[in-house]
Order: structure tokens, then C-alpha cells, then sequence
């Protein structure tokens, strides 16, 4: 993570808090954790502290921009910082292992709809599914 927490925090006009910095230290250390994860990390730096709380800190983080939301079909919902590029993922369909993909072509061409119906596009998302190596050779 390139920004200290605290900083990015305050960039987005957010309270500075224990648990906030807790996930997203949390996050950058492991990308595209799930809440159980997330809270299991957060709990190690802090002590007790409720799944309930993790999951309001995720909601505020991820209604500012700091933090990505991930929703693959039959997974849980995984969390990222990496935000604002528009980058893709990639999920193992045997273990669940998901990793980032760029744009293949050019900057951001998912974002070009052939038929925007009156939208203004920001955000596109694709999910890749395959299996990963590990998976592969087992």
C-alpha cells in the first residue's frame, strides 16, 4: 500500500479509527479477502472486535472508494484496495483462488458498451473463470 491508511482515511474525509486502519493494513496484506478473513487479521492487531463492526468499517470504506467490493457467483464476498483502474479478476473454479487482470486492450475498452442505453459508463466488471495452476496439476 503505497498511502498510509490513516492518510487515506483522511483524504476521503473519514474518521481515523482503530478498526479502520485495521482493515485496510488487513487488506493490503491480503487481497481479496473475505470478512471472515478480514476480521480474523483485524482481531490479531486489536483484540475483540465484533464481525458486525468489520463489516460497518467495509460498508464506509467501500461507499468511499477506498475499497473494492468482489461478488463471484458461490463464493463470499471478497474485498480489495486496489480501486479505480477498472482492472478485472480471474477465479479458480476449484478453489476459489482469485487474482487481478488488466484491461487486455488499450485503457479500459470494457468501458465502450455496444449499446450504453443512456448510461454514462464508469465501471465495468468481469469475472474470468478457469482453473488455477495449483489446481491444475492436483
Amino acid at each position: 500500500m503505497l498511502t498510509a491508511p490513516a492518510d487515506m482515511l483522511r483524504e476521503a474525509s473519514l474518521r481515523v479509527t482503530k478498526p479502520r486502519v485495521a482493515v485496510l493494513e488487513a487488506l493490503a496484506q491480503r487481497p481479496h479477502a473475505d470478512v471472515d478473513e478480514i476480521a480474523h487479521a483485524v482481531r490479531r492487531d486489536l483484540g475483540s472486535v465484533s464481525t458486525q463492526a468489520v463489516y460497518d468499517v467495509l460498508r464506509a470504506l467501500t461507499d468511499a472508494r477506498l475499497v473494492r467490493k468482489i461478488e463471484p457467483q458461490g463464493s463470499p464476498v471478497r474485498f480489495e484496495t486496489r480501486v479505480g483502474d477498472n482492472h478485472h479478476h480471474v477465479v479458480c473454479r476449484a478453489c476459489g483462488r482469485i487474482g487481478d487482470v488488466d484491461c487486455a486492450v488499450g485503457h479500459t475498452p470494457c468501458l465502450t458498451a455496444s449499446d450504453d442505453h443512456g448510461f454514462t459508463i464508469d465501471e465495468a466488471e468481469v469475472l474470468y473463470w478457469g482453473t488455477c495452476p495449483d489446481c491444475a496439476t492436483s
